[in-house]
């Protein structure tokens, strides 16, 4: 993205999103010219058959939408498409069908083009005034099917009321019979314009534009201006927003009195401008529950407000000066000086009198800005900008006091969004002058991070959005030494919002406004290494931003600190438990970044974290309390430095403490229990991985009692977050048992080996299938010293569970993890052919831990869920090509030619079930294991004709395309 491109309004999180950027921009010009032109002239055949005509118009309005987002490309041949079908509209000869269908072609192109841009090209000569005018005569307003009509004929009409000629020049004479008056030009626009401004179609807004064109007239608006304005406003006061008859007069009122003040001359809209406020304030539109009402009431009162203030530009306004890079590059200090001594000139037109009426105005705008709706808040904001520039400079400041009282932690989000807007337009239009900045910027800085938690969710994602958006208008509007003071406190923010946002939009617009801010001011630390790392693209993937991109922005010293205080500060205690994770991992990798102050500062804020009564907070404080003294434990490591260097004696005792006072509080039980169970887990693993000195102290029990009790108690524990659990208990048992529960000499505590074992083979009889799932899986997880003398048992005891019995027939995931079990024991202890069976896969267990595995591949198991025995043979194939792989490198003596016959011969008949991804797993065995790398797998029947078949070059091939 270039630089000075504006945020985006909102994107999906995921590669299509990418994809769809990469071909939105391939269109060069309008590639259909040929086909338009061919379907556009053969209308007159298609008339008659109703399929051939629905193709037609279908094929057309695909043809214009593939331009929805580059328009333009289709300004060279607009006039010519719109020639062809005018002829026909303007033909005398054709049939009525014929023209409400050219009049939805146009329609078409006109709502791609947009109508302002179409407008131009319609006939507007004196002739054609009349003909329009006749063609209403013969049109439904009720008529749904060819609105599409009336819409194109009102626009037709609004562009021939431009004509430079008195409207009575048309009429000629009036008097047709004697007695008999025939209706005025004029009369009949202004009756067609307010037939139309209350119907309930689009024609509506077309007869809004009518009316500007219309009304606003020299010799009309001394006529007409003023009784049609009485009727809008006896209209609007009698209508009702509550039906939808009222809402759609509404509508059409609020629209026309826009377009009119807009569009008038002020000195003819001015002296109706209050009693239209008086009006407009009765209608309390602000009430409504119509967002498009509420919108254009918006619009209405800040036109109102422009119409009472002269146009006129603010001396007292900030300028940046000129924009052009050479420009700027040339300018010297002397002519800055003087552009600045011009900015601080005090407003010569201190005395100009301002209309009691404006005080009002404002108001409105300023409560519109705390619309519930975002189209509401920036018409507001709009309107505060452009009200603001031809206010003096002193009620211009008051107003800017306003929009800032926004920012009270006692208003909304929709507040702190329209405040956001509302000074992003004042900036960007020169109005919020510098001094100005000390107030603003701190207010924002907290508007980057805002977030409400509002039940399971928050709200406060838009909010960040026009925050980035501020930064990025401030970019433009400001001097680099005007914003110099500031620059280190929005630099450390924006790139905080850019890496740690949850949401991709805010991450995204923060990523433009650090990019606009590099390229504007130039002052941003490291800005163009850290736009490298963290562009439009890169800051798409939400892990990639925690991990990877934040790790290599804390490199740079100006960040880092803020990097982790943002961390701690808002997102260990978040809602979202996917970020509370990310934000531990990362403060693993910044950790290594300031050790000093990470151990110093930000571990003892955790320690006191993990006993809060909020359960996100303890739960995210927690496993950040793993993950930092994990990754200072890293860097001493790294460094060839003792860890007590980073963490002293009161770290390590709080980290110790943090089970006890879990358990003391009985924080295991309940809703929270999963999560603080999953969260202790980690912590067990990161403490013992980083050999933390409890070797025989009492936590260490403790920590076996939690996930002995983790792992008897999955059923209890929710079925989303059960298998998540799972992991974490196994992978901390690992990491336990690794570090505590070996001797000095590396062989196992006898007593502890004997009570672990003894424990878990006779849970994995429990009647809970989760207890047997975690139980075998927690026995494959074992280091090899626990197993050394107990290899036959364990085997034995998995091998039972994956045997089907009456009671426990519907257990396949109990028979599936057992199986994958067996498969990382035996990778554990390895292999060796005259070992002994209690300590390694030999000769004498390896036929029965075969049987036990092809037998698991006979499992056709069905219940309410399906065929859950495909998970059973799933993980069979998969742990007899691991066993059959490590003996082949290891020991293929060991493999027997019958056995490996077995086994290629059931795995190829798994490569026929009838489930794909059992068919697909199947053929990935077979291949593995008729092409394992290194030593071949020995025995493998018809090897020859079998690798012709399955050749290795399409092995990789076939492999790489899976991938």
């Amino acid at each position: 993205m270039a630089l000075g491109e504006e945020p985006a309004a909102g994107a999906p999180e995921d590669g299509a999103e990418d994809e769809a950027l990469a071909r939105g921009g391939a269109l060069e010009a309008f590639g259909e010219g040929a086909e338009v032109r061919a379907l556009l002239g053969r209308l007159w055949k298609v008339l008659g058959d109703r399929a051939a005509r629905e193709g037609a118009l279908e094929r057309f309005r695909v043809i214009m939408d593939k331009y929805q987002e580059q328009p333009h490309l289709l300004d060279p041949h607009l006039e010519w498409m719109m020639n062809l079908l005018l002829d026909i509209v303007q033909d005398k000869t054709s049939p009525t069908d014929l023209i409400h269908l050219a009049f939805k072609f146009l329609y078409i192109i006109t709502k791609v083009r947009g109508y302002k841009t179409f407008l131009r090209l319609f006939p507007h000569e004196v002739s054609d005034v009349q003909p329009v005018l006749d063609m209403f005569t013969n049109q439904n307003p009720r008529d749904h099917e060819t609105w599409e009509t009336r819409y194109m004929l009102l626009l037709w009409l609004s562009v021939t009321c431009l004509i430079p000629f008195d409207f009575s020049r048309l009429d000629g004479n009036l008097l047709t019979q004697p007695g008999q008056m025939r209706m005025s030009v004029m009369d009949r626009i202004l009756q067609i314009a307010e037939a139309y401004l209350v119907v309930s179609d689009k024609a509506r807004d077309a007869a809004a534009v009518l009316v500007s064109k219309f009304v606003t007239r020299p010799d009309v608006k001394q006529k007409k201006m003023a009784g049609f304005l009485d009727w809008s406003l006896h209209t609007l006061a009698r209508s009702s927003f509550q039906t939808i008859e009222g809402v759609i007069a509404m509508d059409g009122m609020l629209q026309s009195l826009a377009q009119i003040f807009k569009h008038g001359k002020r000195e003819d809209c001015l002296p109706y401008a209050s009693t239209v406020l008086e009006c407009l304030e009765g209608c309390r539109l602000p009430d409504s529950n119509q967002t498009l009402l509420r919108k254009l009431g918006v619009k209405l009162v800040q036109r109102l407000g422009l119409t009472f203030l002269k146009p006129r530009v603010a001396k007292w306004r900030y300028q940046r000066g000129c924009r052009s890079l050479a420009a700027n590059l040339q300018r010297c200090a002397q002519s800055q000086q003087e552009l600045m001594a011009h900015v601080e000139t005090p407003d010569s037109d201190g005395d100009y009198d301002i209309p009691e009426e404006v005080e009002s105005v404002i108001e409105r705008l300023l409560v519109g800005l705390k619309d519930q709706d975002t189209i509401v808040r920036w018409s507001a904001a709009k309107g505060i900008g452009r009200m603001a520039a031809r206010l003096p400079k002193e009620l211009a400041d008051d107003v800017v006091g306003s929009v800032l009282d926004c920012f009270s932690f006692q208003e909304t989000d929709n507040a702190w969004h329209g405040g956001c807007l509302a000074l992003a337009e004042l900036g960007r239009r020169g109005l919020l002058l510098p001094s100005r900045l000390k107030d603003v910027v701190p207010v924002i800085l907290k508007a980057l991070t805002y977030e409400e938690k509002r039940g399971s969710c928050s709200v406060g994602t838009n909010v960040r959005d026009a925050a980035c958006y501020v930064c990025w208008a401030f970019a433009r509007a400001y001097e680099p030494q005007e914003l110099q003071p500031f620059v280190a406190a929005i630099s450390s923010a924006l790139v905080i919002a850019t890496v740690f946002d949850r949401n991709i939009n805010c991450r995204r617009a923060a990523s433009a406004a650090f990019q606009e801010n590099v390229g504007r001011q130039g002052t941003f630390p490291h800005g163009i290494d850290i736009l490298t790392a963290a562009d439009y693209f890169a800051v798409g993937n939400r892990a990639n931003c925690f991990l990877v991109i934040s790790t290599f922005i804390a490199g740079f010293p100006e960040y880092t600190q803020p990097m982790i205080d943002h961390l701690v500060t808002m997102k260990i205690n978040h809602w979202d438990g996917v970020i509370r994770e990310l934000s531990a991992k990362a403060l693993h990798n910044l950790a290594q970044r300031a050790p000093e102050y990470s151990a110093a500062h930000v571990l003892p804020r955790l320690l006191s974290m993990t006993q809060s009564l909020d359960l996100h907070t303890r739960h995210g404080a927690v496993l950040a309390c793993a993950e930092v003294a994990r990754g200072l434990y890293r860097l001493s490591v790294q460094e060839d430095r003792p860890v007590a260097d980073y963490l002293d004696e009161a770290a390590v005792q709080g980290l110790k403490q943090i089970h006890q006072q879990l358990y003391d509080r009985q924080l295991y039980r309940g809703l929270g229990g999963e999560l603080m169970r999953q969260a202790v887990c980690i912590l067990i693993e990161n403490l013992s991985l980083s050999k933390m000195p409890f070797r025989g102290d009492v936590v260490i029990d403790g920590w076996q009692w939690v996930i002995n009790d983790t792992l008897r108690n999955l059923h209890l524990i929710s079925s989303h977050s059960r298998q998540q659990i799972k992991e974490a208990a196994v992978l901390a048992l690992a990491a336990l048992c690794s570090e505590y529960y070996a001797l000095e000499t590396g062989e196992a505590d006898p007593a502890r080996q004997e009570e672990l074992i003894r424990q878990y083979l006779a849970d994995l009889q429990s009647p809970e299938e989760t207890a047997r799932c975690g139980f075998s899986l927690a026995l494959g997880a074992l280091p090899r010293f626990l197993l050394k003398g107990r290899l036959q048992q364990v085997l034995a005891g998995l091998g039972a569970v994956t045997v089907i019995r009456p009671e426990n027939v519907s257990f396949a995931e109990s028979r599936r993890d057992a199986l994958k079990a067996i498969s990382r024991v035996c990778q554990t202890v390895g292999v060796r052919a005259g070992g002994s069976p209690d300590e390694v896969v030999c000769e004498e267990n390896v036929s029965q831990t075969y049987r036990t595995l092809l037998g698991c591949l006979h499992d056709y198991t069905t219940d309410s869920r399906g065929d859950v025995g495909a998970w059973v043979r799933e993980a069979a194939m998969t742990s007899l090509m691991d066993l059959t792989l490590l003996l082949g490198r290891e020991q293929p003596e060991l493999i027997e030619a019958s056995v490996c016959q077995q086994v290629m011969c059931h795995v190829a008949q798994q490569a026929s079930e009838k489930i794909d991804r059992i068919r697909a797993h199947a053929a990935r065995v077979f291949m593995a294991l008729l092409h394992s790398h290194g030593s071949p797998v020995p025995h493998v029947p018809h090897r020859g004709e079998l690798e012709k078949l399955f050749p290795r070059s399409g092995t990789q091939r076939r492999a790489s395309l899976s991938t």
